[in-house]
């Protein structure tokens, strides 16, 4: 009788993530039995204490549920009260709340791509040991983030939590001579960002790749701030109102965030390879230019090549904000005015993750009465175990030790948002 071959890989205290959460992928004689991404992190009921708040409120706590990518939850909550009350943002709202929201990309890809991810592909457990031998790798991954801060704090009046968003556009908007630095930072940002993104297309990846189903909002333009109807591979346009009653957001025994599927059980990428796949045509034209240098195709499956996918967009928010501060005149006001009604709003925007859906119900007196927050790693987590699924029969063949890190790898590469997902 032949012995049975028993695998098991798993890492209980996950490093290089934001939050707290383990992984383990059971295999029997080369057939995954079992893998899941365990979120233990305690879960904080955000949506559960919304209820009573006022509107304007909401827009300030909704900040903390992270502080990699408060602006995310500002903006997307602005835009579901901006449309239960009925409120149009001019141009120059628009273009500073963009700038914002490039901001907070530049800071949380530079912090990803460097700082959580580089040190897989060269060899080291942490940024700090990498440091050692690619000072110069560490030090413009620090430049790039200390960049995005700065538009951060210039128009949020701080770079964790801002204060100046609100429903409607900015409590105040920066004075053009407030922002004269900031454009010297970003032009050489701009350079550094370009030489991020032929760096990180010469790491060497593993060869991996999936059938993913991608979803991303849809915009005139490259999509960040805003976004009115989602996008789903192979299916028909999703309205943003919609998108709650098309997904399947359940809980699974293994984790305290809830996991979103599509109908059927289907399990989707959202984040920077499905913004790509849709849009790669409304990319800043630099950022463009540099995608056609490396090689990169819109339709990237692989998922640990995806640092590649946010080296560009790096670019793309660069050029994007060079372009926004050059132009810039400071909105008159810095708000449009915002009246409360009875009503439901629904609001999404493109974290540096992926997609992020908020849905509000409102009294006469502009207070909440419910509340539904569906964040990307909430969305993204069924496809990361899908892909640990898949990728079960290639570790066979490899040391314990080395099939332990591929998988660890794998879903550091989707930059997962633990805090977030048990918002």
């Amino acid at each position: 009788m032949s012995e049975v071959d028993e695998r098991t890989y798993r890492v209980d205290l996950m490093t290089r993530v934001e939050g707290e959460g383990r992984f383990v992928l059971s295999m029997k004689d080369g057939e995954v039995v079992d893998a899941a991404l365990s979120i233990f992190e305690a879960p904080r009921f955000f949506e559960a204490f919304l209820r009573g708040r006022g509107a304007e409120e909401t827009i300030d706590i909704v900040a903390r549920i992270c502080g990699i990518c408060p602006v995310a939850y500002q903006v997307s909550a602005s835009r579901a009260f901006e449309r239960a009350f009925g409120v149009t943002l001019s141009p120059p709202i628009r273009a500073l709340r963009r700038l914002l929201y490039c901001g907070e990309w530049i800071e949380s890809h530079a912090l990803h791509v460097f700082m959580l991810h580089a040190p897989d592909f060269l060899g080291y457990a942490s940024a700090v040991e990498m440091a050692a031998d690619h000072r110069a790798v560490v030090e413009r991954g620090l430049r790039l983030k200390k960049a995005g801060n700065a538009i951060l704090e210039a128009l949020g009046g701080r770079a964790t939590h801002p204060v100046s968003p609100r429903i409607g556009g900015f409590h105040r908007a920066p004075r053009p001579g407030e922002l004269d630095a900031l454009k010297e930072q970003v032009a050489r940002g701009l350079e550094e960002a370009i030489e991020t993104a032929r760096w990180a297309a010469g790491l060497d990846a593993p060869d991996f790749t999936q059938p993913y189903v991608f979803v991303a909002l849809d915009d005139a333009r490259y999509p960040l701030e805003a976004g009115d109807r989602v996008l789903v591979s192979d299916r028909a346009p999703v309205s943003v109102d919609d998108w709650g009653d098309v997904i399947d957001e359940h809980q699974v025994p293994h984790s305290n965030a809830l996991q979103a599927r599509l109908p059927g059980g289907v399990a989707y990428l959202s984040g920077p390879m499905a913004r790509l796949h849709f849009h790669a045509e409304r990319l800043h034209p630099t950022a463009a230019q540099v995608m056609k240098e490396i090689g990169l195709g819109r339709s990237e499956r692989n998922p640990y090549r995806s640092i590649v996918v946010r080296a560009v967009e790096l670019v793309h928010a660069f050029a994007e904000s060079h372009d926004i501060l050059t132009t810039y005149a400071p909105p008159e006001p810095p708000y449009a005015e915002a009246r409360p009604r009875v009503s439901v709003g629904h609001g999404a925007s493109e974290a540096p993750r992926g997609m992020l859906w908020h849905r509000y119900e409102v009294d006469a007196d502009g207070l909440v009465r419910d509340a539904r927050i569906v964040p990307p790693t909430s969305q993204n987590q069924a496809r990361i175990e899908d892909d640990l699924r898949g990728l079960g029969p290639q570790l066979a063949a490899m040391p314990h030790a080395d099939a332990t890190h591929l998988c660890e790898q794998l879903i550091r590469a989707y930059d997962p948002c633990i805090s977030c997902a048990t918002h």
